[in-house]
């Protein structure tokens, strides 16, 4: 491994000085002031005031496939403006008007033939706002940041657009409210511009400033916009009132009074969007809805750890970018995840379920916090210095007992502030960028049953990026640091988490201590890396000491680890022989914990590319040796697996199509037989018109694991860690239609069933836990199944005694989950929402496990569905 290391190492160093780049030409274009009338936005060129500029193009170039040639067809564009707005005419030729592929999709959907606008208006070669047109009217914009690495989507800004099809090709005419763009206020300004199309035919990408693709960034890149005199930053002021009216229908039970069977309510709120100054806005949102967010995805989690879901309330996506601060990229531990805030009560409630006087109490609660009101502050000013700052208060959440008509409140969640700050100041053309960040959670305990959270956690980073050679180099570097405090029983309850479980028998005793009212720890990363050219790699080392905790307002789920690595990749970005383009990648890693203690390691080969018919083929393969989990034991001692190995592929026909498919095969096996996993993951997509869009993704997998932790149970004073053999089998479907009645009119239809099964044989006792023969480290048990109990009665030592038992492990799992959303955009910016949303649970009965079994009371079982009515309406003053 030693040895591969070295090898990888001077292959780095050759490609750092084997590798050189040139960069084209900056081109410029003038606009003017319109003189008279402005534009008409009809998607026509016919206007007078567009003969007061020329047209530009007719030089575009090809980024891919054939990165720096000619582009198929011809594009022209031609830009004017005046004290309010930013009006854009682009002409895009085609001298076969009835191939232009005139798909429909929701906004930012990104289909079919579009032509796309960037304008980084701050000229910070950074940042950079996106307006794109498809051929048929359909509206897409992102926020660009990081120079191009990221692209936001939930930016929603005010903008007006039309198109329009002639015998010469297509017409795209915009206008760009200036409020919606952010500039410095001086006498003249030059804007970095980039004009994009893509013709669809072809997966063709032209450029009007040609940027390679091995090019080290984007937006540095950018041509520039000149001419723009007098005009001046626009206080931006939107204010989006709601009105929500809600139904839900769902199985009655009786003698329940929380369960009659439906429910109503009424409700309303608003967000607004204040402009403070020209380099500051002000996001409000006052009791926030998200009643037409889709559903997370159904998941069975068998590990220690929680589980990561992605945001989707739109409040907190937006510019989510600028919170956020990564241990390292390619985790999801941060300093801020935003699901914390409106999460599901902490605290438990224990009911009398049948009580000695036979009454059964019943409880009504929440699955989410209520959020009272959050504000958002972001600005940027002309010398680089950008802020970002989060608010946000959630309310103290109370479940409701009923005992015979008789009721009382049982606080479940305290009133909670949370705070979240960011700051950037750029350098040198941002090729320096300097960080810090800080979080606070501050709760109102003022609940015995709250003495087991904390009362107060902080956490701050710290991060630097400097490029190297004109941004072809990069050095990453953060410190990220957290402090917890609260009672001794919080803090325990913390040292004993999965996170960390100080209680292990196998580390240093003193981590343990039960008098503690605090807990800190740090993380850090250093990454240097080629970010640009055909050959890239890149080298980096991180670590989360074993005090480290996030998850008050971040994420995070495993501490006590170091992890190095080194990855290299080498890319074919034009067409050669049968391929439009090629990617290959190889990484090596290995992990440590803080008794420099190496817990694993391992490598894995990667390959992508794509044929000239458009078809793709992905695959992969990865090694894994001898990996030491610190975790599986629930707080037992470390446990060492034997190797393993995991095999990938992906294949997919031409997108271009109507009907097009990809197809995900996977297995994994490991040594000594104790994993073997498998899977296969389909995707179909299919347009039977320009409008509607049909997808159905299929997905079968099957799990075997001899090492699946169970339970810990005492015998003789002593745990034991029982472990078994576990058959998993994971159904799933997701299926979506969208319907596009116009471009601001969608209806769209997403549902996932899911089931799965999972049975348990031969238990065991973990003996040895790391001993270098497999077999020493476990003791097989003999098993009796008590049905009538539903336990597992264990001997251990052969005697025809029971020595301890178990509740049966095995399960079934059943559920679907459906969403339904019209979606009118009757005016820019304010939109009407029907939504109907509908799930359904079931367990079904462990005697079968088959497909049908699963499924067979799923449909057969009350729906609990939920109506919704939205009504929004923007004010732009």
């Amino acid at each position: 491994m030693r040895s591969t290391y070295i090898l990888i190492i001077g292959c780095l160093l050759l490609g750092h000085f084997a590798w050189a780049q040139e960069t084209a030409p900056i081109k410029t274009y003038t606009t003017r002031w319109v003189q008279g009338q402005a534009p008409r936005i009809d998607g026509l060129e016919n206007d007078e005031a567009w003969n007061q500029v020329e047209w530009a193009g007719n030089d575009f170039t090809q980024r891919s496939p054939d990165d720096g040639a000619a582009p198929s067809e011809d594009t022209q564009f031609k830009i004017l403006y005046d004290a309010k707005n930013l009006y854009i005419l682009i002409r895009a030729f085609d001298a076969d008007p009835e191939g232009i592929v005139k798909r429909m999709s929701r906004r930012d959907g990104f289909d079919g033939d579009f032509v796309e606008v960037n304008i980084d208006s701050y000229f910070d070669k950074r940042n950079a706002f996106s307006f794109t047109s498809s051929v048929s009217g359909v509206k897409g914009d992102e926020y660009v940041s990081n120079n191009g690495q990221n692209w936001d989507r939930n930016w929603d800004p005010i903008w007006y657009l039309k198109t329009s099809v002639d015998d010469k090709g297509w017409i795209a005419e915009m206008r760009i409210p200036l409020s919606q763009l952010r500039f410095a206020d001086k006498e003249e300004h030059v804007w970095g511009l980039q004009i994009m199309r893509m013709y669809f035919r072809n997966q063709e990408r032209s450029h009007w400033q040609y940027i390679p693709q091995d090019a080290p960034g984007y937006v540095h890149l950018f041509g520039e916009l000149h001419g723009l005199k007098g005009i001046r930053p626009q206080k931006q002021l939107e204010i989006q009132p709601y009105i929500l009216a809600q139904a839900e229908n769902f199985e009655k039970e009786e003698g329940n009074p929380f369960a009659t069977g439906k429910s109503n309510n009424v409700a309303v709120g608003v967000d607004a969007k204040i402009g403070l100054t020209s380099d500051i806005t002000l996001d409000l949102t006052v009791n926030p809805d998200f009643g037409q967010v889709e559903a997370d995805p159904s998941q069975v989690n068998l590990t220690a750890f929680q589980l990561f879901f992605r945001e989707q309330r739109p409040f907190f996506i937006e510019g989510n970018n600028v919170l956020s601060l990564k241990a390292v990229n390619w985790n999801e531990n941060n300093l801020f995840y935003s699901r914390r805030i409106g999460r599901r009560p902490q605290i438990g409630v224990v009911v009398d379920e049948n009580g000695d006087d036979g009454v059964t109490e019943h409880v009504d609660r929440n699955n989410n916090t209520r959020i009272l009101g959050a504000a958002k502050i972001t600005g940027k000013n002309s010398k680089g210095f950008s802020w970002g700052l989060l608010e946000s208060v959630t309310d103290k959440e109370f479940a409701t007992i009923d005992s015979l008509g008789f009721r009382r409140e049982y606080a479940i969640e305290p009133m909670t502030n949370y705070l979240v700050g960011r700051v950037q100041q750029e350098y040198n053309d941002a090729q320096t960028i300097v960080g810090a960040m800080f979080t606070a959670t501050n709760r109102q305990l003022d609940e015995p049953q709250f003495n087991g959270l904390h009362k107060s956690a902080y956490s701050a980073g710290i991060d630097l990026n400097h490029a190297l050679k004109d941004r072809k180099y990069l050095i990453t570097f953060r410190l990220l640091g957290s402090q917890v405090n609260g009672s001794t029983e919080a803090i325990t309850n913390t040292q004993l988490s999965p996170e960390r479980y100080f209680q292990r028998p196998d580390i240093p005793k003193q981590r343990l201590d039960t008098t503690r009212t605090q807990l800190s720890g740090t993380a850090g990363t250093l990454i240097f890396g080629k970010t640009s050219g055909k050959f890239l790699y890149e080298a980096g080392a991180t670590y989360r000491s074993p005090g480290l905790e996030l998850n008050d307002i971040g994420f995070l789920n495993q501490t006590d680890m170091l992890t190095q690595w080194v990855n290299a990749t080498y890319r074919f970005l034009n067409p050669v022989g049968k391929f439009r383009w090629m990617r290959y990648s190889v990484t090596l890693w290995s992990d440590y914990d803080f008794q420099s203690r190496m817990i694993g390691r391992g490598g894995d080969i990667n390959f992508n590319t794509q044929f000239l018919n458009f078809w793709n083929l992905n695959g992969g393969l990865s090694i894994s040796d001898a990996i030491i989990s610190n975790a599986d034991l629930r707080g037992g001692p470390s446990f060492l697996y034997p190797t393993g190995l995991e095999a990938w592929m992906w294949m997919s026909t031409d997108g271009r199509k109507k009907l097009s498919a990809g197809i995900n095969p996977w297995i994994s096996r490991g040594s000594h037989k104790w994993r073997e996993t498998e899977g296969l993951y389909m995707e179909v997509t299919y347009r039977p018109t320009n409008a509607l869009n049909l997808s159905l993704s299929p997905s079968v997998s099957h799990s075997a694991n001899a090492l699946q932790y169970i339970e810990t149970v005492s015998y003789n004073d002593e745990p034991v860690y029982v472990i078994g053999r576990i058959n998993q089998y994971t159904y799933n479907m997701s299926f979506r239609a969208t319907y596009m009645v116009t471009p601001n009119l969608s209806i769209e239809y997403w549902g996932q069933p899911f089931a799965t099964t999972g049975s348990y044989s031969e238990l065991k006792k973990v003996t040895q836990h790391n001993a270098d023969s497999y077999d020493q480290r476990f003791l097989l048990l003999n098993t009796q199944f008590d049905a009538a109990n539903n336990q597992y009665h264990l001997d251990e030592n052969a005697d025809g005694n029971v020595d301890y038992s178990i509740r049966n492990p095995n399960f079934n799992f059943a559920q679907l989950r459906s969403n339904m959303v019209v979606r009118w955009e009757y005016i820019p910016g304010s939109t009407l929402f029907l939504v109907w949303t509908q799930g359904r649970t079931e367990s079904p009965s462990l005697d079968r496990d088959s497909f049908s079994h699963l499924y067979a009371g799923l449909f057969d079982k009350t729906p609990h569905n939920v109506f919704l009515l939205k009504y929004t309406y923007r004010f732009v003053l």
